[in-house]
């Protein structure tokens, strides 16, 4: 191997990646214009299977990967978002979406105006200026696909003038040759080489860079096509490792889909290419890979479409339950877990949406242990009283869970509004920790009450009950406002925080002057004023929560109510 051959295998290596570092950050320009357009696709999905197919070809079609899509579906039927039913759809549609990036390969092949170095230069020119220059995140995110776009297809310029001194080797007819012979070691080729770099769109990108210098046949890049699709079946498998039954039944359609695909075609392909061998040993270009690569995932997710249940029961019985893997109950914080699947990171959007419901999650769940302490207050029960403490650890695991995640989910590519509800989402767990220590407050008030036999006057009663039901209703909007971004239900909150005040206020000097004239007895005095203490600063967090909601409103968020 001469110097000169060992140049031109550097510049391949460079342009290939140069060509997945292209893809990666136009993807993320693109999630990133999405936003929360992503995570409404996701609501689309419990319709029916058309329009998770719909739905899984467009997320596909916006990443940039079907790997990465089948990871993320993984990873919601794993955390109980999905269903298996549902999880086929969106499987099928990822095979539709990540034909996109063939045909953007072929461009190339469009007409001379659509050649990489006639544009590339001047998009990555402007799409930089965007970047650099601009302070609209709007303008900022065209800049980043912009880049990504050029970046991709001069990293394809650079793998096509890296083979083009070759195409007349006889080493690339032989192997093809070879290739297009044998179907079962083309598509056992196609399919290592995708799982090697755990990317279809990379692979057929690569067979396309080939086509292009006019050195495949036919033959050959059908079964490699092929071959890739199965292969891009690895990722989903091993990210399925370690994961529930249900999130390795996934995996397991994703591959019986492709393999049975490639088995039926290529059998046609075969017979087809056994009668008209001319045609198989003609040389193939890369608009007619992207033909084949989209004709072979609509007419495979056509044909499986009506034995999709047959698939998912195909998928139960090569994964079975086992008695012995029946789960006892899982607890609240488990649960929130299980939602908070790794796999989901993928995608951030998806991973914003499912961590502000587990926000909301902890705040129902923070909630009903208030009201539970209250009612220890009333009643002195003794089980009602434990159970309060008990979930206090619960609220205390769930932080730290939601804690971690946060952090991960900060460290995604997100826009700078999102980075925003991040950080609130971070005090938001925390000031729900907050109510939830305050209610264990109430709840030791509520168990010395007990043991000390201790009660308060009617009056000091009905005080108690007025201040409580306050403070109820102030963690009550600021939770909605929360989970429907609603900027009325926080000023809601801000009356009902304010009232709560003033009763404080105005229970803490008659409960005084009650003591003073020996109306109630010091025990129960003392246990009165740290009460309303405790309901005060509870509504103060619950002001924090609802006031994080304003000012991401203020910031030009998207406040549900004001649509």
């Amino acid at each position: 191997m001469s110097i000169n051959d060992v140049g031109m295998l550097f510049s391949f290596i460079g342009g290939l990646g140069m060509f997945l570092y292209g893809m990666n950050i136009m993807a993320d320009g693109l999630q990133k214009s999405a936003g929360g357009r992503m995570q409404k696709l996701m609501s689309f999905l419990t319709k029916n299977r058309l329009m998770a197919i719909l739905v899984g070809a467009g997320i596909t079609a916006i990443i940039q990967s079907s790997s990465a899509t089948t990871v993320m579906v993984v990873g919601f039927v794993n955390a109980g978002m999905l269903e298996l039913t549902q999880a086929v759809g969106v499987i099928m549609g990822a095979n539709i979406g990540t034909t996109i990036t063939a045909w953007i390969v072929s461009m190339s092949e469009w007409g001379s105006v659509m050649k990489p170095e006639f544009f590339a230069p001047l998009l990555l020119g402007i799409g930089a200026f965007l970047v650099l220059f601009t302070k609209s995140e709007k303008k900022k995110k065209i800049g980043e696909i912009l880049v990504g776009f050029s970046i991709l297809f001069i990293g394809l310029s650079f793998m096509s003038d890296a083979i083009k001194p070759y195409r007349e080797a006889p080493v690339f007819a032989k192997a093809f040759a070879v290739l297009g012979k044998n179907p079962v070691l083309a598509i056992l080729a196609g399919t290592v080489v995708t799982a090697i770099i755990q990317s279809s769109s990379a692979s057929v990108g690569i067979l396309q860079t080939l086509a292009l210098n006019g050195v495949v046949n036919w033959q050959s890049a059908v079964f490699i096509t092929l071959g890739q699709n199965i292969g891009t079946c690895v990722t989903a498998l091993l990210s399925s490792a370690g994961a529930g039954k249900n999130a390795k039944r996934a995996s397991c359609i994703h591959l019986l889909f492709n393999v049975i695909g490639a088995v039926v075609f290529g059998i046609i392909m075969f017979i087809l290419f056994s009668f008209n061998k001319a045609w198989g040993a003609s040389t193939i270009n890369s608009v007619e890979i992207s033909i084949f690569h989209t004709i072979f995932n609509v007419l495979n997710t056509l044909m499986l479409i009506p034995f999709a249940d047959k698939l998912v029961r195909l998928s139960t019985y090569i994964i079975r339950d086992d008695k012995e893997d029946e789960q006892p109950e899982i607890s609240a914080a488990g649960e929130m877990r299980r939602h908070l699947d790794e796999r989901i990171l993928g995608n951030p959007a998806f991973a914003m949406d499912a961590v502000l419901g587990e926000v909301n999650v902890m705040g129902q769940f923070t909630l009903e242990n208030l009201k539970k302490a209250l009612e220890g207050i009333e009643t002195g029960n003794k089980d009602t009283i434990r159970s309060v403490f008990q979930n206090e650890k619960t609220i205390n695991d769930m932080e730290k869970i939601m804690t971690a995640f946060l952090v991960q989910v900060d460290n995604l590519s997100l826009t700078e509004e999102q980075h925003q509800v991040i950080k609130n989402l971070f005090y938001t767990v925390s000031d729900l920790e907050r109510v939830g220590d305050h209610a264990e407050n109430i709840a030791e008030l509520a168990d010395n009450m007990r043991k000390d036999e201790v009660t308060f006057s009617k009056k000091g009663f009905k005080d108690m009950k007025l201040i409580a039901e306050e403070t109820i209703l102030a963690l009550e909007s600021a939770l909605k406002a929360r989970e429907f971004s609603s900027a009325s239900e926080a000023m809601q909150e801000a009356d009902y925080e304010r009232n709560v005040d003033k009763l404080e206020d105005e229970l803490r000097e008659k409960h005084i002057q009650r003591l003073s004239k020996g109306k109630c007895v010091p025990e129960s005095g003392v246990v009165f004023l740290d009460l309303i203490s405790n309901l005060e600063r509870i509504a103060d967090h619950a002001t924090n929560i609802a006031g994080y909601v304003v000012s991401e409103a203020g910031k030009g968020l998207p406040a549900l109510d004001e649509e």
